[in-house]
Parts: C-alpha cells; sequence; structure tokens
C-alpha cells in the first residue's frame, strides 16, 4: 500500500496546483489499484491482466512527465495545453511552495497578466519544483515496477494452476 500513499499525496499537490491531467491520471491509477487488489484477493485473472496492462500504461505516463519537467526533446515545461488542458496557467504547486522558496509579488503587473493572477517572481529554493516533480515520477516507476508487480506474479501462479487443474497429462510444470 506504499503505492497508494504515495498516489494519494501526489494528488493533493496536484490539486493545489490545478493540472488535471496528473490528476485524471492519478485518478484513474487509484481506481485501477483498487479493481487489481479485488481481482488479486477474488483471483480474477482478467482484473490482474486489465492492471498489469495498466502498469505499462502508468509507467510511460510517470516517464512522460519525467520528460516534460526536465524538456526532453521539443517539450517544455512552460506550455499550459499539456498539464492543465489549456484551461488555467497554474503550474506545479511546488513552484512557489517549494523547499526555502521565497515568493515575491511583482507590482505593477505587466498588462498581459490576468487581472485574477497575482505576477509573481520565485526565488531561493534549495531544490527547484521540476527536480520534485521528477521525483515524484521516479518515485512511482520504482513502486509501479517493485511493490505492484506482485499481482503479476499471482497472475503466472493462476495461469498454471488452472493449466495444471485442467491438464490430463502431468508434466514438469504441474510437479
Amino acid at each position: 500500500m506504499p503505492d497508494m500513499v504515495c498516489v494519494l499525496e501526489r494528488q493533493i499537490f496536484d490539486f493545489l496546483g490545478y493540472q488535471w491531467a496528473p490528476i485524471l491520471a492519478n485518478f484513474v491509477h487509484i481506481i485501477i489499484v483498487i479493481l487489481g487488489l479485488f481481482g488479486t484477493i477474488q483471483y480474477r485473472p482478467r482484473y490482474i491482466t486489465g492492471y498489469a496492462v495498466w502498469l505499462v500504461l502508468w509507467v510511460t505516463w510517470n516517464v512522460f512527465v519525467i520528460c516534460f519537467y526536465l524538456e526532453a526533446g521539443d517539450l517544455s515545461k512552460e506550455t499550459d495545453l499539456i498539464l492543465t488542458f489549456n484551461i488555467s496557467m497554474h503550474r506545479s504547486w511546488w513552484m512557489e511552495n517549494g523547499p526555502g522558496c521565497t515568493v515575491t509579488s511583482v507590482t505593477p503587473a505587466p498588462d498581459w497578466a490576468p487581472e485574477d493572477h497575482r505576477y509573481i517572481t520565485v526565488s531561493g529554493c534549495f531544490l527547484e519544483y521540476q527536480y520534485i516533480e521528477v521525483a515524484h515520477s521516479s518515485l512511482q516507476i520504482v513502486l509501479a515496477v517493485s511493490v505492484d508487480s506482485q499481482p503479476l506474479l499471482l497472475l503466472v501462479r493462476l495461469k498454471v494452476f488452472y493449466y495444471c487443474a485442467n491438464s490430463v497429462h502431468r508434466n514438469a510444470i504441474c510437479g
């Protein structure tokens, strides 16, 4: 369950930053983890298989987030379209609230800045926000391939059990 705790923590900070794509991905992950646990407890191979497929997508999403914040290729963390669906001008919550960050309001705000947003500068951060986001995604990948891989082993055991139970001839696999 450490993966669920980490996803819930990440969900909270994504909500605080109004980052809608990660919020949606985290929500789907939480639902599928619950279904995967149900499938594991109830010995439902389809649920476990669906969970295994989702883990591949989850790792891919987290690799994308890492590439996004490290600005790999043509990706830029300054674009609003990707993580907020171009609905808002919000960025990572960690941008203003990171360890040691000092937020200073800039007055007067530039003409292009929306009236309902404050225009700020951030300085003095011990760790830049993009590295905190990269650490979150890296942790999700580590948890997905370590803790969450246990249902995959159960799926293999279930397949072998069904094969052996329905097999007419005993062989080396069935013992």
